[in-house]
């Protein structure tokens, strides 16, 4: 009994040990390339370095990608993108790749049917989709960077290409397609598994934005569990002037690691290193290069304290971009030199 105690620990142990190292620490640096290709320079400790050495350096192991389907405006078509996974995975990254099954951004407010497939009845829709994806994913596995975990969709909470899989018509003219919504995700899982040919197949994550609200978590995990979803990780957004407090969120990861026993990423989160968000009211820490180190080591170790280890990592939205508004959230001043949140996992990685 006493072998069988210990090889029980070992095992234990070891699996535990498998579960840390698969902890993502991630960057979405979608706008990374756009970048640098219009002449931004990055620096750390006032050396100029590629971004993506940059982040591997300060420990950084996993990137998310978008993909628009057909862009007009933003760089983030599948040439850009797969360019982007190549330097990456060069470098070690693991990769999320998300999918926004649109021309342009899709997210809880919208979510628009690319120009292509304007015009298709579900049936239709459903075939594009899976169809899109399986193509998307050989792409991406025929350059080498098979994707290491995808998203179907990008913050969904109110469905995907509207009007066919909307869930929420703000006039109550209509009750919510969550018949159409299921079909649109399945077949775009089932397109991720036809992509990938004889590779591993990539994690399926299904990504809501209500990182800081159990009850709205659990009326969507709840009701797309009805219709026998396969996906493995729970993606949240969590920004606090949206999303609510650190309290609001350490709750629901608890009930999302109870109630789903699936492994759940932050996927999605930012604070402001000069003020933006709370300029007229006092926030949970200061808009200053130290608040934002604070936040995001905050944040991590609430993360990583989601019971049953199922707190399985964190992403920043969006750490370096060429300019404009968001860059206020970025980890890079504007001059390009890193920030100190940029540090933050440089305690957990360096020996």
């Amino acid at each position: 009994m006493s072998r069988l105690a210990a090889a029980v620990l070992a095992l234990c142990y070891c699996a535990s040990l498998a579960h840390a190292a698969d902890y993502a620490i991630g960057a979405d640096l979608s706008f990374l390339k756009q970048a640098e290709d219009q002449g931004k320079v990055f620096r750390d400790n006032n050396q100029p370095l590629p971004g993506l050495e940059i982040f591997r350096n300060h420990g950084y192991n996993w990137i998310r990608l978008r993909l628009f389907h057909t862009p007009t405006q933003l760089p983030n078509n599948l040439p850009y993108t797969i360019a982007v996974a190549q330097d990456a995975k060069k470098l070690g990254f693991k990769f999320l790749l998300d999918l926004h099954y649109s021309d342009t951004w899709a997210d809880p407010g919208k979510q628009g049917i690319p120009k292509a497939w304007q015009g298709m009845s579900h049936a239709q829709l459903v075939e594009a989709v899976g169809n899109y994806t399986r193509d998307t994913i050989a792409a991406f596995r025929e350059a080498g960077v098979l994707p290491d975990m995808v998203q179907i969709g990008n913050e969904i909470t109110n469905g995907m290409l509207w009007p066919d899989g909307r869930l929420n018509f703000p006039d109550r003219s209509q009750p919510p397609n969550w018949d159409n919504f299921a079909e649109l995700i399945k077949a775009g899982i089932a397109g991720v598994d036809a992509g990938r040919g004889d590779q591993p197949k990539p994690r399926i994550m299904i990504h809501i934005d209500k990182g800081g609200d159990k009850k709205a978590t659990q009326a969507f995990f709840d009701k797309l569990n009805t219709y026998h979803v396969d996906f493995d990780v729970i993606g949240q957004s969590y920004y606090p002037w949206w999303h609510g407090s650190l309290n609001d969120l350490r709750e629901n990861l608890i009930f999302m690691a109870h109630a789903y026993k699936q492994d759940i990423i932050v996927v999605e989160a930012a604070y402001n290193w000069r003020p933006a968000e709370y300029r007229k009211r006092a926030g949970p820490f200061t808009e200053t290069p130290e608040g934002q180190k604070d936040f995001w080591d905050e944040l991590n170790r609430e993360v990583q304290a989601a019971p049953d280890g199922r707190g399985m990592g964190v992403f920043w939205w969006e750490p370096a971009v060429p300019g404009g508004a968001i860059a206020s959230r970025g980890m890079f001043d504007e001059n390009g030199n890193a920030l100190p949140v940029i540090t933050v996992f440089d305690k957990f990685t360096r020996h």
